[in-house]
């Protein structure tokens, strides 16, 4: 997504930083069956904020109609496809959701998610924006790698199934890309197809069917085959129902018998690969490794991570969800560029296959804040932004929601959105950096879904006296304008948020809040895209700063910031917890963006950080909830040799809080902590 994470220079002994660039990956390596999957809660529709996202299936029809079910239907019996299979593939693939003609992330159209990415291609990698450092330290020179766009006769098969389904059913492009009978035809046609090519009967039991369901996505081996293969027949056996964007009930009746004979993976002729023992995920997703290298350039010049000894050496406290601006298969050559920056895991969006890139004991440059990129993972999910309505696949959010579980475990990282933060949730380092830090994964990253999926779910935990709200819209109806998604000042098409916005005053006439570190000016916030300046995001959670009829305000940013929150229609559920405010006597208290230790901490050779305001205040009367607590730290790594790099610690505690869109820190020293709604 559109802009970048410079780090301004810190420490007047380092040289600048120069321009820097950033990537994708993918890959493919661990065998699972279904007896390994983890019991992830069934997708359901979108919840209001006042209902359980992960309430059971119902069978009630929706307001949109029976069309998309009768298309279902259809195909299945011109094709010879068990309804089930065709169900349970699209539910992998887009939930049953057409997205109104719009394309994925990764340029799959309709409910079949049929590809035809060149349409996406993006020209800039996620981390090629102006003088951008993802590293977030001016510790020493970047550069940009110069990566061509591929042209599409260039781009796999698996990235080009919408033209194979045009020649399997004989109709349009066009068609395929925007009207879902059509491409639910297209999709079965497909499965049709493989299923004859190698050579397994076109039979009534979902069960003889799991060659060519691994086929689907166009997995690279066997493992990556399998694993899509299995969460398909999950879905089937444990049966799904949601209520599309169009406003239709879709349900897929369980088939809790259904056996599939998992040997026909043979029959697709893919390799067969080893999980390398380096690889840390879990069982149950595909993961392969392609490392990222490690190269010293001379003059002390390296990349593209820095060797460290984490957790021993730092606790890892936060798992960064990024999205790549760029497609698999060009992240992960630039990933494995010296001179490029760096992340964990890369995730495929066709079928949520992962790519380990650094050891979770190393310290990737991803996040643009060199104390977050110390003491974080970071995931890069396949997606391009360049469309308006860009979307993500069931397959990548259930393969993300395995692996973030697996690292939230082994590293005990509370399930919440004070440790699970986008990108576009991290804090700039100083004030000069505020306006270049990263906007991904953005509005249309549904963090209910996401956070179901790992069992962990938005729900009510308090009356109205608790003093605390959780962010909730129901993603599918929210559809706030934004603007600059294709150009500067241009519409972007409908399309479910994950965000609501903030106003001044409790009216949808009033002016947006401001953001004073991104306009400096005084100037409103934008509806752009790209702007998060007044924005809040579902399972943030804010102090109640007031109530006025439909309308709720929250403290944001130092100021009272409203959203629409009807009763009928609520984006926001009560909870209640600790929150920070003024100590008594202050007056305002200063804001930072990272917790580096006071100047008496450092030793003899490591140059003293600056404990840098940002130009945002808490002021007396306002509260913010408490995130974690953490005292004040900094890694020095500016040699090749990690035994000249040093942590360094110091005696002051700092508190982070949910202080705007992004996360923030208060000196403990400068704070009272209570409990909400006191």
């Amino acid at each position: 997504m559109p802009g970048s994470a410079q780090d301004s220079a810190h420490d007047a002994n380092r040289p600048a930083p120069g321009p820097t660039r950033r990537t994708t990956l993918r890959g493919a390596g661990a065998a699972a069956s279904a007896a390994f999957l983890l019991p992830l809660v069934s997708a359901t529709s979108a919840a209001r904020a006042d209902q359980p996202a992960d309430q059971p299936p119902t069978e009630e029809p929706g307001a949109g109609g029976d069309t998309l079910r009768r298309a279902f239907d259809a195909a299945a019996s011109e094709y010879g496809v068990p309804l089930s299979v065709l169900l349970g593939v699209s539910y992998l693939q887009s939930r049953w959701d057409g997205h109104r003609g719009a394309p994925s992330v990764t340029g799959g159209y309709g409910p079949m998610h049929l590809t035809d990415a060149y349409t996406a291609l993006s020209a800039a990698p996620h981390h090629s924006q102006g003088a951008e450092d993802a590293r977030g330290d001016a510790a020493r020179p970047l550069r940009v790698p110069q990566t061509p766009v591929p042209e599409p006769r260039q781009l796999p098969a698996r990235l080009r199934t919408l033209s194979r389904a045009a020649e399997l059913t004989g109709l349009p492009a066009e068609a395929l890309r925007g009207d879902g009978a059509a491409n639910v035809r297209g999709g079965a046609a497909l499965l049709a197809a493989e299923q004859k090519r190698l050579g397994l009967p076109r039979s009534e039991d979902p069960a003889d069917w799991y060659a060519a369901v691994a086929a689907y996505p166009g997995g690279e081996d066997t493992t990556a085959a399998a694993v899509f293969a299995d969460e398909v027949y999950d879905v089937i056996r444990g049966g799904a129902s949601r209520t599309t964007g169009d406003g239709e009930r879709v349900s897929l009746a369980a088939v809790p018998g259904v056996a599939p004979d998992r040997r026909q993976l043979r029959a697709l002729g893919l390799p067969s690969r080893q999980r390398d023992p380096r690889v840390e995920a879990p069982k149950n997703v595909s993961c392969e490794w392609v490392p990222a290298p490690y190269e010293q350039f001379g003059d002390n010049d390296y990349g593209n991570h820095d060797l460290g000894d984490r957790p021993a050496s730092q606790s890892i406290d936060y798992i960064i969800i990024h999205d790549t601006e760029g497609s698999w298969d060009t992240t992960i050559k630039l990933v494995q560029d010296p001179t490029y920056v760096s992340w964990q895991y890369t995730l495929r969006s066709s079928d949520g296959h992962i790519a380990q890139h650094v050891p979770l004991k190393d310290v990737a440059w991803h996040a643009g804040n060199w104390y977050v990129n110390a003491k974080s993972i970071g995931l890069e999910h396949e997606g391009f932004l360049t469309a308006p309505d860009a979307w993500y696949t069931e397959a990548m959010y259930r393969s993300s929601a395995r692996l973030v579980r697996y690292l939230a475990k082994r590293f005990g990282i509370p399930l919440d959105r004070q440790h699970i933060l986008g990108h576009d949730n991290v804090p700039g380092t100083t004030t000069a950096t505020i306006k270049g830090m990263h906007t991904d994964p953005g509005p249309y990253w549904d963090w209910a879904h996401y956070f179901t999926l790992l069992g962990a779910p938005f729900h009510r935990t308090a009356g109205r006296s608790g003093g605390l709200v959780t962010i909730r819209p129901d993603y599918d109806a929210n559809e706030p304008v934004y603007t600059d998604c294709e150009k500067a000042g241009g519409l972007c098409s409908p399309h479910g948020s994950a965000a609501v916005r903030l106003h001044t005053a409790p009216s949808a006439d009033a002016p947006l809040v401001k953001d004073i570190g991104l306009r400096p000016d005084g100037s409103d916030s934008t509806t752009g895209v790209n702007d998060t300046g007044a924005r809040a995001t579902t399972g943030q959670q804010f102090a109640v700063a007031g109530r006025e009829g439909d309308w709720t305000a929250i403290w944001y940013l130092g100021q009272r910031a409203w959203f629409q929150n009807p009763k009928g229609r609520p984006t926001a559920v009560d909870a209640k917890g600790l929150v920070v405010t003024p100590r008594a006597g202050a007056t305002e208290v200063p804001v930072y963006g990272r917790a580096y230790p006071e100047k008496e901490a450092y030793p003899e050779g490591v140059p003293v950080q600056a404990v840098s305001p940002l130009p945002y205040k808490l002021l007396a009367g306002q509260s913010y909830p408490l995130g974690l607590r953490t005292q004040g730290e900094y890694l020095w790594a500016t040699t090749f040799d990690p035994a000249g790099h040093k942590v360094v610690r110091g005696k002051d505690t700092y508190h982070q809080i949910q202080f705007g869109h992004r996360v923030a820190f208060v000196r403990a020293a400068d704070v009272t902590v209570r409990r909400s709604g006191k």
